[in-house]
């Protein structure tokens, strides 16, 4: 058996994370080898990491780098290298490039993933998943209150921002022990550019779309949910863009399983909208109708495979993957509706609680 190497922090490699456990803010070295796992631990984490990390056996970076004079951290990697005997190994895609160099040892990347059971989430997984998920619910059903309790001005404005509803949504996940990144609050034409964060004052009577995916801080896993909501009167086109949109993600909903490739979910979507009247292309300049992926995997990362979209991919029982089917057009504002789902062998369980409401 190859042996395998990285070197990361898992604060922000999910790789790392699923390796060993832990959350270490600093680089660190991790390798496996004949079938047993090690990880490198300084002073200042040996410790904890004796303790909680996921793997055979855990090692001192101290002790190896007492045997070299003013090492450097690629002397001491390459000192527990010869320590067992490992002159060639698989590493991720993100190895850095600079310490390759200067290792001289034979790396190779693997055509697909790192960890590719990290596609597979176990049922200790999904718990986490669904963890998370309860914590952007809690966060976006503050956001929704907020706008809900809002004044509607006579300039035909509310009397919230987008920033306002964002620190709400925020600060209650914080609350929750979850940390909340990019949240989107975007109104009117604003969520015709679906990353677009949202900014100033949101319009009465136009559609929000609000879209929530933070990390569980105990676990590392992450939720991630979606909403469009009116507050005041929905226009009768942005009625029909959601009731095509909802119908999309039942459709959706209605296709996954195990075996099923993603691609034919995601075109099923595409001839609905196309059915309804809702074409997808270059309007003035600008895409228009659902121009993303239908869904993305879910996990250590808020984007992670699988993919579902216009690319094929097989899906697979104990696939997680988010369902979010969208329709933008300038002029009339944005609809995407986002829930989670676990893939079965006959079909997929939604994880979402939250209900949706297109008009407060």
């Amino acid at each position: 058996m190859k042996a395998r190497l990285m070197v990361a922090d898992s604060e922000h490699d999910a790789n790392m994370r699923y390796a060993t456990g832990l959350f270490v803010p600093d680089p660190f070295i991790w390798f496996e080898v004949r079938g047993r796992t090690y990880a490198v631990m300084s002073d200042l984490e040996i410790d904890r990491a004796r303790k909680h990390a996921t793997v055979d056996r855990v090692l001192s970076y101290r002790a190896f780098s007492k045997q070299l004079k003013n090492p450097k951290f690629h002397d001491v990697l390459r000192c527990v290298l010869r320590r067992y005997k490992i002159r060639s190994a698989e590493v991720p895609a993100s190895f850095p490039l600079g310490l390759a160099r200067k290792l001289r040892l034979r790396l190779t990347v693997p055509r697909g993933d790192f960890f590719p059971d990290r596609q597979f989430k176990t049922p200790a997984e999904v718990r986490r998943i669904r963890a998370a998920l309860a914590i952007a619910e809690q966060g976006l059903a503050a956001g929704l209150a907020l706008i809900r309790s809002s004044r509607i001005r006579r300039d035909g404005f509310l009397s919230v921002t987008s920033e306002q509803v964002r620190g709400v949504i925020n600060q209650t996940i914080a609350g929750l022990g979850g940390v909340a990144s990019n949240t989107i609050v975007a109104g009117g034409n604003q969520a015709c550019d679906p990353h677009e964060p949202g900014h100033g004052p949101l319009r009465a009577h136009w559609p929000v779309i609000i879209d929530v995916f933070p990390r569980d801080s105990a676990t590392g896993y992450f939720g991630d949910i979606t909403r469009t909501v009116v507050r005041g009167r929905a226009s009768e086109a942005v009625r029909k863009m959601y009731a095509a949109v909802h119908a999309a993600q039942q459709l959706a909903f209605g296709k996954l399983r195990d075996g099923v490739n993603g691609k034919e979910v995601h075109d099923a979507i595409v001839k609905l909208f196309e059915r309804e009247g809702f074409k997808t292309g270059p309007v003035r300049g600008r895409m228009a109708g659902f121009f993303h992926g239908t869904g993305h995997g879910l996990g250590l990362e808020v984007h992670e495979a699988p993919r579902v979209g216009a690319v094929g991919q097989k899906l697979k029982a104990r696939h997680v993957v988010t369902v979010e089917p969208g329709l933008y057009y300038w002029g009339v504002g944005g609809v995407r509706l986002e829930d989670v789902a676990v893939i079965g062998r006959h079909g997929a369980r939604n994880l979402t609680k939250l209900p949706k409401q297109l008009e407060l």
